[in-house]
């Protein structure tokens, strides 16, 4: 697979293409991904939960964001990696400096931040300091304790109105792009028309550039036997975790997945 950058995800934007994101932590799934034809791997703070086995992603350390960001980069075949800034590692800009440039050193491309406009500062100063950004906006896991828990957000007009602004704000603020989770799909789509840059979807319905998720859920995974209502198991009628990975990337391009069952209304 040639090379993914920003540059390559602007223009799939453009054209209408849609790509594929999934989570991956190791070098032996970043390698099936990137067979499977992934243009994004995250490497995502989800490994609190789905590796480390916590009931969160708020114990994650940026060391241990470190460690599995080289893991990743030693299989990695072309795809852009993006990693997740872990729980109050930019907290101030002086932390999310140090936080990104460690992370970039070990092989991201792109880091992932999660908040509002509170954060356009932030985005500026990594962005000016060559740190590409992911702004992650609607459910934000890390927030779970003031959000009351995971709950779908954009539903009631004052967050929905919000939820337009920051996207607006984080993208005139330098964000290379955008993540929407658990967001109703009209209004995710609304947004996704309203920037630029591309935008990401996870719960937020069909209408975004992309789509991403978990490995573990794709592969049908999940320490609780339940998953949630925008996962769907990739693996059924598949051989191997390469092909179940190749289904998904086919689902997201042709626009079969997410369907409407896997998203959410107002």
């Amino acid at each position: 697979m040639p090379e993914v950058t920003l540059t390559t995800l602007q223009k799939l934007k453009q054209s209408g293409e849609k790509f594929a994101v999934v989570t991956s932590y190791d070098a032996t799934f970043t390698d099936a991904a990137c067979e499977a034809g992934i243009e994004v791997i995250l490497v995502g703070d989800s490994l609190g939960m789905v590796l480390q086995g916590h009931d969160s992603t708020l114990p994650v350390s940026v060391d241990d964001m470190t460690y599995h960001t080289r893991c990743v980069k030693r299989g990695n075949r072309g795809a852009l990696i993006m990693t997740d800034l872990p729980f109050m590692a930019y907290a101030t800009v002086e932390q999310a400096l140090a936080s990104s440039g460690q992370l970039m050193q070990a092989g991201a491309h792109m880091v992932k931040l999660e908040g509002g406009h509170w954060l356009c500062d932030t985005v500026t100063r990594l962005t000016e300091r060559g740190v590409p950004v992911c702004a992650h906006l609607g459910l934000t896991p890390q927030t779970v304790n003031v959000l009351g828990g995971y709950k779908v957000q954009g539903r009631q007009e004052h967050q929905a109105r919000q939820l337009r602004a920051d996207a607006i704000a984080l993208e005139q603020a330098g964000a290379a792009c955008l993540l929407l989770e658990c967001v109703p799909s009209e209004l995710a789509a609304e947004i996704t028309q309203s920037v630029k840059i591309p935008v990401i979807g996870i719960g937020a319905g069909g209408s975004t550039d992309a789509q991403v998720l978990v490995m573990h859920d794709l592969l049908g995974l999940s320490l609780s036997g339940r998953s949630p209502k925008f996962v769907k198991n990739f693996l059924l009628g598949q051989n191997s975790i390469t092909d179940a990975i190749a289904a998904y990337v086919r689902a997201v391009k042709d626009g079969s997945f997410p369907g409407p069952e896997h998203g959410f209304s107002a």
